[in-house]
């Protein structure tokens, strides 16, 4: 049944995260790849606030694992992080990476806090 609820989650997030990554790329004309960083960002928040609320098993698998483990691409971070190297824009690179990192760790604190807030 959990494996189930991880599938269902991921056939939501995914193409969720396909649509929210193409349509705020193309709201920006850069190679820095501002959707990726969007999803990656907002799934960390969202999965922040899930761990801090007492949810049960099946919620974290369906929503946690499923849901936001298919809507952020930390592989895709780090495939548009290397390509921008190759691009001769390391400063892009390295912009992605810590902008990133730093985002999402600041978005699950924040998603946290607001759980425990609410």
């Amino acid at each position: 049944m959990t494996l189930l609820l991880i599938v269902l989650g991921a056939a939501v997030g995914a193409p969720l995260r396909y649509l929210t990554d193409r349509a705020v790329q193309a709201r920006h004309d850069t190679v820095f790849p501002w959707g990726t960083l969007t999803v990656n960002v907002a799934g960390s928040a969202l999965l922040g606030f899930l761990t801090a609320l007492p949810v049960e098993g099946g919620v974290m698998a369906l929503a946690g694992t499923g849901f936001c483990g298919a809507l952020t691409t930390w592989s895709t971070l780090g495939y548009e992080t290397v390509r921008l190297v190759e691009e001769d824009v390391r400063l892009y690179a390295v912009a992605n990476a810590v902008a990133s990192v730093m985002a999402g760790l600041g978005a699950a604190y924040c998603g946290a806090a607001l759980a425990q807030a609410v």
